[in-house]
This record gives C-alpha cells, sequence and structure tokens, in this order.
C-alpha cells in the first residue's frame, strides 16, 4: 500500500463513466487500495468524484483508469478544497440538468434469439469507440448505452455484428410497436408450429402402422415427404437457417446454429438414404424426416408458448406509459385549444376538467380539488390541492377544475423521470447475471464441440448401426442444448422484480442495487422526515433574558432564507405570533450547528443546537431545567445567544409518522438490525428510539458522523441499508451498500440512493427489501433450473444412459425439452408477479393532505 504524510486534500475529478453508486463502489475499493483512509463520495448525476486522500492526483487518476473509469476534464467550477473548508461544505446540490460525460441512448435490437446473441451485440457495443457502458437486455430486446458516440455509430456496430438495431426515440411508440412485433410473431410461430406439426405428426403415427422401406414405391414416398419437410425448413423453420448462416459469417455461433445443425443433418442424411438406399447396408436405412419437422414445430410451438409468457413481463412499464396523456387542454392568448403532449411547453397554462388525467408537472393557479395520486406514490387517499401547490403528470384531479402552469414537461416530468428510471433498472443487469453471460459467451461452441465428441465416440466405439446412432446423437446433442434458458433466467426475473417494486412505490436504480438489498444485514436511518412526519412545529418558546418578540425577530431574520425543516418551522412560529425580522449582517451557517450573524450594534448572534452554543463558550446553566423538561417530552431545542448569553430557548416537535412503529417491527421480523442516527439530542433520541422500538441509535452526529458510523458497521461485517431525505444525507446514503431515499426529499438525496422510495413510510423500504429477496431466489431458481438442465440432458441426448436401457433420446423429445426449459424459465420468473406487500392496509398513509 502506498504511503504518504502530505496533508489529505479534497479533489474533485469528472469520471464519464460513473452511471450509479455501483460504479462510486468499486473506485472507492480502487482508491482505498492505495490509501486506506481515502474517503470516496460520487455524485453520477454530474459525473462528478470527491475525493478526501494524501494521493496526488496522478496516482487517483490512475487508479480510476485501472477500475475501468477513466477520468475526463475537470470542470473549471471545481477546484482543489483543502480538508478544513470541505468539512464546512460535505456535499452540494449538484442535479444540474446539464450533466457531463456523455449521453444515454437505447436501441431496439432484432435479431437476437440467445444468451450468445447478448452477449455478440453486447461486445460489438462495448468495443465501439466512445462508449462507456452498455447493457443488452433479452427480455426486452434492447440495448442500454452510455457515452460519447452517435445512434448511427451504434447502429453499425450491431449491424456488424450480424444483427439489426433502431433508436428508441418515443419510449411509448417503442413500446406499442414491441408489442405488436411480438404479437404478429407470436401468430407466426403459432401457424409455423400447426403447418410443421401437421407433417410430423401423421409421418410419427404412420411408423406404427405402415413404414416403407425406401426402395421402389417407397422411395417415392420418401422423396416426397423429403420435399415437404424441406418446406418446413425453408419457410417456418427459415429464420433458424438464415440466422445461423449470418452467425457464421461473423464467426459466430448461437441457438439458431445448433437448430439448424442439428435439423439440417436429419434431414441432409434421410434424402442421402432416400438417394442411395440400394447401395447402403440395410442398418443405415433410418429415416429422419419427422424428427427434423416435429423438432422445428415444437421450438416454434415453445418459441410463441414464451413470447406469450414474456410480453406479460413489461406489464409495469406499460402502465407506467399508459399514465401519459397524449393531449393537453392549454391556455393561449385566452384562448383553450387541445394539443399534443409534445406541444405543451413550461410556462403555458393548463385546464384540467374534473375526472381528467394530469398532461404534465406544474404548480396550481385557480381552482380547488382533490387528486389520485396512488399511481405515483401508492398512497390510496386523494390529496387535496389548492393555489400553489404542486401537481403531477400521469395524477388524475377528482370533482373540481383546475388550471395550473406547467413547470416540467416531458421526459423532465416526475412520471417521465420515474419511468425513465424503471426502464434503466430493468435493462441493468444484477452481479449474480455474470455467470450466466460467462457461461454463454461459450456455451454454443461447447455444445458443438460435444456433438463432434459424441459422433466420433459412438463412430468408433458404439455398437451397431453405428452410423445412425452417431447421427441420432449428435443431432439430439445440438437440439436439447438450450442457451435461451440461460439468456432469460436474469432478465426477466430483474423486469418483474423491478416493475413489481414501482407498483409499491419503490424505484430501483439498477440490478445492482435490487441484488445488493436482498443481502442487507443492518438498516441504518435518520429521525427527521424519515421517523417522523418532516413538519416539526414550534411548541415551547421561552426567553431567559429580554422578551420572547425580540428574540424572535432575530430568529426570523437568522432562518428565513434557509429550507431546514427546523428553520421552517421557527420563521412560520414567528411569523405567526407577529416577529418583525431584525437587521442583521455577517451572515454564517455551521454545518450540523446552526446559524451565526452579528446584530446591528455589532452583538454576535447564535442560533443552534447546545454544542453551538458551548463551542462559543456561551454558559447554557440558566436553560438546563427548561431543556432537561421539554427533552423529556421529546422535543428538539434550538437554543439563541446574543451578545455571549442565552436568551432563548425554543422546543420543537416533529411528530412520528403513522405507521413507523408498524414499519419498524416489520423491518425486524426480516431480520434486520434497525439503527437511528440523528443530529438531534441524546434524550430526544432515546425517547424517538424507544417509542417505535429501536434498541441501537446514535445522537448528536453531524452528516461526516454519520459516513463514519456507517463506515464501522460496514467493517464489522454488517451489509448496511442507510434512509434518508435531506442533503446532510448525501454521503451517508452513498456509503451505504444500498442508500434508501425518501422521494419528498432533496434532489442530490435521490441521486445518491439506490432506490428512491415515492412515499414516507418505512414500509417502502421493507417492501423493497421483501422484493429484492424474492427476486434473487426466483434468479437463482432459474439458473439453478437452466443449468441443471443442460448438466443433465447432454450428457442423456449423447447416449449415457443406453447402456442401461438400449435406448436412445430422441431428437422429436430434446426438442420438446429445449422449448420447455425456456418457458419454465419464463412461467417461474412469472411467479413474481404475484408477490404482495405485508403491509397492514391501516397504515398505508402517513399524511393524506401532504403532495407527494
Amino acid at each position: 500500500m502506498q504511503q504518504n504524510t502530505a496533508q489529505s486534500n479534497t479533489l474533485t475529478r469528472t469520471v464519464p463513466g460513473m452511471n450509479c453508486q455501483g460504479c462510486v463502489k468499486r473506485m472507492r475499493e480502487a482508491i482505498q487500495a492505495q490509501d486506506a483512509s481515502a474517503e470516496v463520495t460520487g455524485f453520477p448525476a454530474d459525473k462528478r468524484l470527491d475525493v478526501t486522500t494524501t494521493l496526488s492526483v496522478a496516482s487517483i487518476d490512475d487508479a480510476l483508469t485501472q477500475a475501468g473509469y477513466p477520468p475526463g476534464e475537470l470542470p473549471a467550477e471545481h477546484e482543489t478544497r483543502d480538508e478544513d473548508d470541505n468539512a464546512k461544505q460535505p456535499t452540494e446540490d449538484v442535479s444540474s440538468p446539464a450533466r457531463q460525460g456523455g449521453k444515454q441512448v437505447r436501441l431496439a435490437i432484432s435479431g437476437m434469439t440467445c444468451a450468445s446473441c447478448v452477449k455478440s451485440v453486447q461486445k460489438a457495443l462495448e468495443r465501439t469507440q466512445g462508449v462507456d457502458t452498455a447493457s443488452v437486455n433479452f427480455g426486452t430486446h434492447t440495448a442500454q448505452v452510455f457515452g460519447h458516440v452517435d445512434e448511427s455509430t451504434l447502429i453499425a456496430a450491431v449491424e456488424a455484428a450480424g444483427y439489426s438495431a433502431e433508436p428508441i426515440v418515443d419510449m411509448r411508440a417503442a413500446e406499442d410497436t414491441r408489442a405488436a412485433q411480438e404479437a404478429r410473431l407470436y401468430k407466426q410461430r403459432l401457424k409455423g408450429s400447426a403447418y410443421s406439426l401437421a407433417l410430423a405428426l401423421p409421418l410419427m403415427l404412420s411408423m406404427f402402422f405402415y413404414h416403407p422401406h425406401p426402395v421402389g414405391f417407397g422411395r417415392f414416398f420418401w422423396l416426397v415427404v423429403g420435399l415437404l419437410t424441406l418446406a418446413i425448413l425453408v419457410f417456418p423453420g427459415r429464420h433458424f437457417f438464415v440466422n445461423a448462416w449470418k452467425n457464421l459469417k461473423h464467426h459466430q455461433a448461437n441457438m439458431d446454429t445448433l437448430v439448424a445443425m442439428g435439423t439440417g443433418t436429419a434431414w441432409l442424411y434421410s434424402m442421402v438414404v432416400v438417394a442411395f438406399a440400394p447401395w447402403l447396408p440395410e442398418v443405415a436405412h433410418g429415416i429422419y424426416f419427422e424428427a427434423s419437422a416435429m423438432v422445428i414445430g415444437l421450438i416454434l410451438l415453445g418459441n410463441a408458448l414464451e413470447l406469450k409468457a414474456r410480453g406479460r413481463t413489461s406489464e409495469a412499464l406499460k402502465r407506467l406509459l399508459d399514465l401519459q396523456s397524449r393531449t393537453a387542454r392549454v391556455i393561449r392568448n385566452g384562448e383553450e385549444q387541445e394539443i399534443d403532449i409534445d406541444a405543451v411547453r413550461q410556462g403555458d397554462h393548463i385546464r384540467v376538467r374534473p375526472g381528467e388525467r394530469l398532461p404534465v408537472d406544474g404548480d396550481v393557479l385557480e381552482g380547488e380539488s382533490h387528486i389520485d395520486e396512488s399511481m405515483l406514490t401508492g398512497e390510496p387517499l386523494p390529496v387535496k390541492k389548492r393555489e400553489g401547490d404542486e401537481v403531477s403528470a400521469g395524477t388524475v384531479n377528482g370533482k373540481g377544475g383546475l388550471v395550473y402552469q406547467a413547470t416540467r414537461v416531458g421526459a423532465d416530468t416526475r412520471l417521465g423521470q420515474i419511468t425513465e428510471q424503471v426502464a434503466s433498472a430493468q435493462n441493468s443487469r444484477p452481479p449474480i447475471g455474470e455467470l450466466a453471460d460467462k457461461i454463454s459467451s461459450i456455451f454454443v461452441p461447447s455444445v458443438m464441440i460435444i456433438a463432434v465428441l459424441t459422433a466420433l465416440a459412438w463412430f468408433n466405439f458404439g455398437a451397431e448401426p453405428r452410423v445412425i446412432h452417431m447421427l441420432v446423437t449428435a443431432t439430439t446433442v445440438l437440439i436439447i442444448a438450450c442457451p435461451c434458458a440461460l439468456g432469460l433466467a436474469t432478465p426477466i426475473s430483474t423486469m418483474i422484480g423491478v416493475g413489481k417494486a414501482a407498483e409499491h412505490g419503490v424505484l430501483v436504480r439498477n440490478g445492482e442495487a435490487l441484488q445488493t438489498a436482498s443481502k442487507l444485514t443492518t438498516l441504518v436511518v435518520d429521525k427527521t422526515g424519515t421517523l417522523t412526519e418532516g413538519k416539526p412545529s414550534v411548541t415551547d418558546a421561552e426567553a431567559l433574558h429580554g422578551d420572547t418578540h425580540t428574540a424572535l425577530g432575530y430568529v426570523v431574520a437568522l432562518e428565513r432564507g434557509s429550507e431546514h425543516p427546523l428553520a421552517a418551522a421557527l420563521t412560520t412560529y414567528g411569523e405567526e405570533v407577529g416577529a418583525t425580522a431584525a437587521d442583521i449582517r455577517g451572515f454564517d451557517s455551521v454545518t450540523g450547528g446552526g446559524v451565526k450573524a452579528q446584530t446591528a450594534d455589532d452583538q454576535e448572534l447564535l442560533l443552534g443546537n447546545a454544542r453551538l452554543l458551548e463551542n462559543a463558550g456561551v454558559d447554557l446553566t440558566s436553560g438546563q431545567a427548561t431543556a432537561r423538561q421539554l427533552e423529556e417530552k421529546a422535543r428538539t431545542l434550538v437554543y439563541l445567544a446574543v451578545g455571549g448569553q442565552l436568551t432563548a430557548l425554543f422546543g420543537i416537535s416533529d411528530p412520528l409518522r403513522r405507521d413507523t412503529k408498524t414499519a419498524i417491527a416489520r423491518l425486524q421480523r426480516d431480520g434486520l438490525k434497525v439503527v437511528m442516527l440523528t443530529g438531534d439530542n441524546p434524550h430526544t433520541a432515546a425517547a424517538i428510539a424507544r417509542e417505535v422500538g429501536i434498541d441501537e441509535y446514535r445522537a448528536g452526529l453531524l452528516p461526516e458522523d454519520k459516513h463514519a458510523e456507517i463506515e464501522r458497521l460496514q467493517k464489522a461485517g454488517e451489509v448496511v441499508g442507510m434512509v434518508g431525505d435531506g442533503i446532510n444525507d448525501a454521503p451517508a446514503l452513498a456509503r451505504a451498500n444500498v442508500g434508501f431515499a425518501i422521494g419528498q426529499g432533496t434532489d442530490v438525496a435521490i441521486e445518491s440512493a439506490g432506490m428512491t422510495l415515492m412515499r414516507g413510510s418505512l414500509h417502502g423500504v421493507a417492501d423493497a427489501i421483501e422484493i429484492s429477496r424474492a427476486t434473487l431466489t426466483n434468479i437463482k431458481q432459474n439458473l439453478v433450473g437452466a443449468f441443471g438442465y443442460n448438466v443433465l440432458c447432454i450428457p442423456i441426448a449423447a447416449g449415457i444412459l443406453y447402456p442401461l436401457t438400449g435406448m436412445l433420446l430422441s431428437p422429436m423429445i430434446a426438442g420438446a425439452a429445449m422449448s420447455l426449459s425456456s418457458i419454465t424459465v419464463v412461467s417461474n420468473a412469472n411467479r413474481l408477479r404475484l408477490w404482495k406487500s405485508q403491509q397492514a392496509p391501516a397504515s398505508s398513509s402517513a399524511n393524506q393532505e401532504q403532495p407527494a
């Protein structure tokens, strides 16, 4: 490990390839391998990495490059800060709409038939210059690419690999197109299966009654059957051979290669027998036309059933897309007109009639109504909206009429962002899928080698008729192997799991967060806004020197520019009692403490917690008795000192969420240790912890203390989840193995988290963890089933049981088994759709009047 005694500096690097907190984790590990004490915080939205370390910039850049995340140019506005400066500002709002580090491109991919295809397309995209990351989803037949690269270059790369692609511009249109294509393909596969089986079944039945020998009239009969079988291969089975040829030209192999080789070999051998039967030995007169037709028919039937089952996996995304209105009623120049949703602009005034769905986000200008937001937040009761309140696209207006001003339109609406995140998460892959990826990359070539070895073994050592046995076993091995099931095992379950989470108000950022959430052992929760409503109010105000009105004048002046919940409570209280803001100057915010300034006559003003005043040398003795009484009532204390003397004391109450206690109990039943970390005083923290049933808590913490506490838990072997909603929670959310951000929280907290809760209830965390566990269990079942199927079936297809049974597996049974394996994987994944939350109905909403 590199040792460096230089002073720690906080360096900021731009990393174009950073897309999630999983990337941050890998970069953190790479840097800490050289400096174990380094603190690394990433902001994927802005492609920004803050590193507090003794390492040089060159060393950091080298570590990042070796980890696969080469840094880009450093933005001019970010300069090196020393450690002290950084302590004052541990984080800042980086949720800028102008994101650096490239763009995201989505492509619809055609021609993929199995996991090997996915690997080929992904490699082609990853090798394209300018691509940072690429993810290909077999379940949706889409690709998601991040980087500095245009769509035409990506499409050319996919086509060069033997597949076709087109950009996805409108997600709803793309989903409609995909659904229509799958419906059309489903009918084609069913029709092709019917034609194939219509030929194969009578041939199979005829074997029990009349099986003509391939000589004399029998040769003519089998020639006709051979031509009919060729028609099956050329028409219903055409795509197997076309795709196999494309792959051959690109030196690749996939499921189509196996099917084409198996059925083609069986047909070709049978035609050779028909043509040269008189000159061939009797034992070589086996004919397998019905096997070729039956295999094509069964695989097409399996494909059709798989398409049908697979179409149900993206229902959550479809429902989100269906929430988007296609038109809006806009008021322009005093005239009301209905226009296409894409024509709505920010600032437009929009009228919504009773019962209509809101087209875009905005602020209410006129009217009053109740709006059903359950489709976005999961809250069952309508929320009252009046002038000045925010409203969201996709929600449904009640009985009142509203006019509101558009603030966010198109993909920038809350619904658009949710839809985007669900689509991105469904396209991502959990780390557990990497095993299937590695195996699928060598699977088809391995199967072909096994088929050749099987043929050689039977030809050299097998029982008579050797040629027939060689043909049957090699063909059966080629057909029974199923990379389809491997390719579907992870993405299908991930899609349904992410969709199910979205239905319950949990937005999963990526597959890695989904997988890690299933392993959590400890959940760290903030107090304000997480366990409590996040709407504190002043319950007690006592002036220890001077009058309360004057003290409140200072308070209003100090807090009126702050967005902190306690500041808002103090300002509201001061304004309600008629306090007028005093003249102050030299305002300064103290992170984790409060604020300070000077009065007009140069007296020092301090407003904040006890630590802030004690550090400034203020004697708190005169307020101890009052403070103790308020702390016993679980009040948060705020002290005011003027000129070095304790002047006033305020008690602030933030009520618990209605369902916090039941949610904590549910999390504990799920095997999680719940730890509360708060900046509040120990007495209040103890009272809250006792009331909700939390055994372990830490009070009086600064933001960096929360970060350090999570590090301590992780070093003790815990897998830690963190729930928070404020800017001060962002470092801890980023440090946790999985961060859960409250949806009503700040953008930077949401950006730092792996999951976002659309409503404040901790039941959402329990839902997320339980869905994660169910999804990972389902993926493991799929992988075990897919691997187990191949491990078991390939040796049987090769004839390992022949010495015991004297029988070989028929290619027809192999074709049926191959199709059945894919259907089984998809059907098992669809069981996730039956998952139900354990949340009691009574605890569904903490505050129905609060806009989400």
